[in-house]
């Protein structure tokens, strides 16, 4: 998936749109984010996986991308995500397959 980096690219650019639009709602929503990937007992990589995961089990693409950017931001290796993709194959079933082939696509393409 060559274009990780340009769908990364128009998630943020729209997710600034957005931000713009409503700035108190994103002042808000920019601190729980900031929060729920701060590093505690799990490391910002590893919180940054599950939100990886569950943006798989629930089919968000933008989700998948932005999480796995952070993800690797954090030192996160293919094989953590493999293992969070097979949490997410787990509690999502056949539509997690689905998305998880793609999340480790995205993460390979995200890489180069």
């Amino acid at each position: 998936m060559a274009d990780a980096r340009d769908q990364l690219k128009d998630a943020q650019r729209r997710i600034g749109t957005f931000a713009k639009a409503s700035p108190e709602l994103f002042g808000g929503f920019s601190k729980v984010s900031k929060a729920a990937t701060a590093a505690g007992s799990f490391t910002a990589a590893q919180k940054e996986l599950i939100a990886a995961a569950i943006a798989v089990t629930k089919g968000c693409e933008d989700c998948i991308v932005y999480h796995l950017d952070g993800a690797l931001k954090h030192g996160a290796k293919e094989a953590d995500l493999v293992e969070a993709l097979e949490v997410a194959v787990e509690m999502g079933g056949g539509p997690s397959v689905m998305y998880g082939a793609k999340a480790l696509e995205i993460f390979r393409a995200l890489q180069q």
